[in-house]
């Protein structure tokens, strides 16, 4: 009988041995997807597997899932380290409705990398996307030559609950024909969230930017127009947030180009050699709690209201 007991355990721990290690195998550096995949395949490039969230399970931690050709690849939830690449001169496309598209909720040490995408909300439709890309948790994301168009609330939303400061980096990216914001940003716990864009624009949204609580956005050489409301909401109604825009095109939006201060904390923003015309409102409007300095060599005209009144004039050195 011991024996037997013996030879049962060796079983058992070479049948576990066994399944760690095809585990660990199945674990690829780098997938690979395909309009023709399938998710049962090993996700390798001679036999691809046909969705991100199927090719998500089998590539490792800090790995990369590449296109191989255009197709829709589906929604996905990110829980590690990973990037996900569309592959250029081709439609690598998420198309989803009634949820959002690419959700990043991974470790709050982790990278998480998004380009040559297109991602659709379909919000036409009456059921369409919720969010575009929604960053809930980690410590950086980067879009990278992205557009993201059509969904029912806002084109980025990164929405963190985490004492880390986490970064975002967006670059030569368009987001456009959303409900809500084009991008919008907030930690509601302690960390600070920086914001990088760059190259991009944020077109027919509600707002274009909406910088809210612990937020540190800069945007240079990005489009900031023909939103419903307005092109740069800068937003400390719960904590202290701030902007930095500079040579930027804020244009034809239906209220502002730029508001800042919503009451409660204290909003903040910095402005240089940007276009700023053509806003139903006002060019620049400054709200409770709001502040704005400016290099006086933006262009603030033929807006409702030009000018910059309750600006503080900066310059070189100051």
């Amino acid at each position: 009988m011991n024996k037997f007991r013996l030879v049962i355990n060796i079983l058992a721990i070479a049948i576990f041995t066994f399944a760690v290690a095809s585990m660990a195998q199945a674990q690829a550096s780098r997938t690979w997807v395909s309009g023709v995949g399938d998710d049962a395949n090993p996700c390798s490039r001679t036999a691809p597997c046909k969705t991100f969230a199927g090719a998500i399970a089998k590539t490792a931690s800090g790995g990369e899932i590449d296109a191989l050709d255009p197709a829709g690849y589906g929604a996905v939830t990110i829980t590690k380290p990973i990037l996900i690449d569309g592959g250029g001169g081709q439609v690598a496309s998420v198309l989803v409705a009634g949820t959002n598209g690419i959700v990043v909720q991974a470790g709050t040490g982790d990278t998480v990398t998004l380009m040559n995408l297109r991602i659709n909300g379909i919000r036409q439709t009456g059921n369409g996307g919720i969010n575009g890309i929604r960053f809930l948790q980690g410590a950086a994301l980067n879009v990278l030559n992205c557009y993201i168009y059509n969904f029912t609330t806002n084109g980025i939303d990164v929405s963190l609950n985490q004492s880390q400061s986490a970064q975002v980096f967006v670059k030569d990216t368009t987001v456009k024909n959303c409900g809500g914001d084009g991008i919008a940003s907030v930690n509601a716990s302690t960390g600070t969230v920086k914001v990088e864009l760059e190259r991009s624009s944020f077109d027919e949204n509600g707002n274009g930017l909406h910088a809210k609580g612990r937020s540190v956005v800069s945007a240079r050489s990005c489009d900031f127009s023909l939103n419903n409301t307005n092109g740069v909401f800068v937003d400390g109604a719960t904590a202290n947030a701030i902007a930095h825009v500079w040579q930027s095109v804020v244009s034809s939006n239906t209220a502002n180009g730029f508001l800042v201060g919503n009451g409660g904390a204290q909003s903040g923003l910095f402005i240089a050699q940007n276009q700023i015309d053509r806003n139903g409102s006002f060019g620049v409007t400054i709200g409770a709690g709001g502040g704005v300095s400016t290099f006086t060599n933006n262009s603030i005209l033929g807006n409702g209201t030009d000018g910059c009144a309750g600006c503080t004039p900066v310059g070189p050195g100051n």
